[in-house]
């Protein structure tokens, strides 16, 4: 039980160790790297498999390859001017659309076009459901002057999360679109986008900060605009809890760090119905009798698609996603409420420490290595089918990397730890197996299994050993007089003299009763006795204390022998040093026979 004690507490250590190894920055941003690929992995899956419906009211006019080509062969020029976007509009319009929205920058007037630009203020001052964007930058003062913008262009929020922090996607300048547009109404949203650090766009910023105040990013402004007008949500007082959770209309919007939400996507590109802006350009000309769409109650997007006008984004369904595309899914988001919720750092911990409590029971009660093993890869595979499946039906992202590298160095741990454990508890049953219990010196089959090792040693590379028989003299008498106990001592003392007064590689045994031996390897028969008669002095100078705290003298009696000069087996060995120590005893005692 102390044992399982400890080893719980090394393994909680071991996490603690790991997780300040985790908090290591580069470490830890490589972390997030693959995290993020899980995450594209999971949203890739549920797209192939067409378990998302988009909202079908969104619709993309697309400024594609072919429309693009009309363009130039038919109006000699790009950007075309704004008239003909005014013209499709108010055509669109006498459909009743939810909103127009222009993807697209009105940045400077064109020389050749005033009058276009005229007709397209006065689009936005007569539909207020008409949006244009916008974008900040952070270029120089040198270059440009960042301007004010009017106060009715910002929100309001009431940020009482700690996590939060809008200043992240703070921007110093602002790419200002056309003042006509800017003075005619508030239906004005950024373009600008959250990548991360391998360039993929799987969120998108709600707000941006620019001169102290928070502008809306383009589909965010859309989505509040619906929000208010069909499900009659308050969007003037938005409130942030401190869960990081945007609430809209009673509807809760998970937020980022930076304050971006996270996208959930629904299919590639070309998911919602694009309509080619040449065809809408021939269908308001009255070149095209019908498109077969109405456009009563549907988000409209202007928008490019096509590749050479360099709006293409990589996102985790797809590497080359229009942007005005990634704008109808953040709508979509936003409408339908099915934006990503990712959960906090402490539930991921959570789950980690949950799956490493798992590995640990699986380790101690599975004796197998190999099926501990399968058992444990079994419970990390159905957690990574479940973090896909709760992603799909409730749009939670559980985290996959730190949970699984955590449980998978538990794993590894606790198996380290086991079969040391085992290890420890062999040596410790080996020592049991060969070790004399009241003396701690190896036991006589220990012996025995070292005389033929040492022979066949010997014998294979030419070499001697020596064999040392001892025996405490009158030992019987000393027991009778002092008692079993006081004799059980002198053994031990005994014993532990002989192991101070040899060589680390001798191997002192007790060969029976009050006889014990000592196997001295590579040594010749002249050392031998050399060391058979400092073992023998030392004995007999040495005062042994009594367990009732009286000092007793003992003597002891040694024969030698010695490989191969006194035999070549380990019973001629034996018997010789026996010989030899019967001499001694029979010559007086406290002597090395001969």
């Amino acid at each position: 039980m102390i044992k399982k004690i400890l080893y719980a507490i090394w393994l909680v250590l071991f996490c603690v160790f790991l997780f300040m190894f985790i908090k290591d920055t580069n470490f830890h941003n490589f972390l997030v790297m693959i995290e993020n690929r899980t995450f594209d992995m999971r949203q890739s899956i549920a797209v192939s498999q067409g378990v998302k419906n988009h909202n079908d009211n969104i619709v993309i006019i697309a400024i594609d390859d072919a429309s693009y080509e009309y363009i130039l062969e038919n109006y000699g020029e790009w950007p075309i001017h704004r008239d003909l976007y005014s013209k499709l509009a108010t055509y669109i319009e006498q459909f009743n659309p939810q909103s127009i929205v222009f993807d697209l920058m009105f940045v400077k007037s064109l020389n050749s076009s005033t009058q276009a630009d005229e007709q397209l203020v006065n689009l936005v001052k007569k539909y207020p459901n008409v949006f244009v964007a916008m974008n900040f930058d952070n270029q120089e003062e040198s270059l440009r002057k960042s301007p004010d913008l009017p106060k009715n262009l910002a929100l309001q929020v009431n940020n009482n999360s700690e996590k939060v922090d809008f200043s992240k996607n703070s921007y110093s300048n602002c790419r200002k679109i056309i003042d006509g547009l800017i003075n005619s109404t508030k239906n004005i949203g950024l373009t600008n986008v959250s990548r991360s650090d391998d360039g993929m766009l799987r969120k998108m910023p709600v707000l941006l900060q620019y001169k102290g105040n928070l502008y809306p990013q383009l589909g965010f402004r859309v989505g509040l605009d619906y929000l208010n007008k069909v499900k009659n949500a308050d969007t003037e007082n938005l409130q942030i809890d401190e869960h990081s959770n945007l609430i809209i209309g009673g509807k809760k919007y998970f937020l980022d760090d930076d304050g971006s939400l996270i996208l959930n996507w629904y299919g590639p590109n070309e998911t919602y119905q694009y309509i080619p802006l040449y065809k809408l350009i021939q269908l308001a000309d009255g070149k095209l009798s019908d498109l077969d769409i109405d456009f009563n109650g549907k988000i409209v997007l202007f928008g490019t698609t096509a590749a050479s006008l360099f709006d293409i984004k990589s996102v985790p369904v797809s590497k080359n996603y229009p942007g005005v595309e990634v704008q109808a899914t953040y709508i979509n988001n936003i409408i339908d409420g099915t934006s990503i919720i990712k959960l906090d750092k402490p539930i991921t911990a959570a789950i980690s420490v949950l799956l490493s409590i798992i590995t640990i029971l699986i380790v101690l009660c599975e004796n197998s290595a190999i099926v501990g093993a399968l058992a444990t890869l079994t419970i990390y595979l159905v957690y990574v089918f479940l973090t896909y499946f709760v992603m799909r039906y409730f749009n939670i992202w559980l985290e996959i990397i730190y949970p699984f590298l955590i449980a998978l160095s538990t794993f590894v741990a606790a198996y380290i730890i086991k079969y040391l454990i085992k290890s420890k508890d062999f040596e410790q049953q080996y020592k049991l197996a060969t070790t004399d219990g009241l003396t701690e010196l190896y036991n006589h089959r220990y012996f025995q299994e070292q005389m033929k090792q040492m022979v066949d040693s010997s014998e294979r590379y030419e070499t001697q050993f020596s064999l040392i028989i001892l025996d405490i003299d009158f030992f019987k008498k000393f027991n009778d007089t002092f008692g079993h106990q006081a004799g059980d001592s002198i053994l031990r003392q005994v014993a532990l003299t002989l192991k101070r007064n040899v060589r680390a590689s001798d191997i002192v045994c007790r060969y029976g009763g009050e006889e014990m031996s000592i196997i001295l390897a590579n040594t010749d028969n002249e050392t031998a006795m050399s060391t058979a008669q400092k073992i023998c002095n030392r004995i007999s100078q040495k005062p042994f204390r009594l367990p009732n705290g009286k000092d007793a003298s003992v003597t002891i009696s040694l024969g030698v022998s010695t490989y191969p000069h006194d035999g070549t087996t380990p019973s001629e060995l034996i018997d010789a040093a026996d010989k030899h120590l019967y001499n001694a005893k029979n010559s007086g005692r406290n002597k090395v026979g001969t």
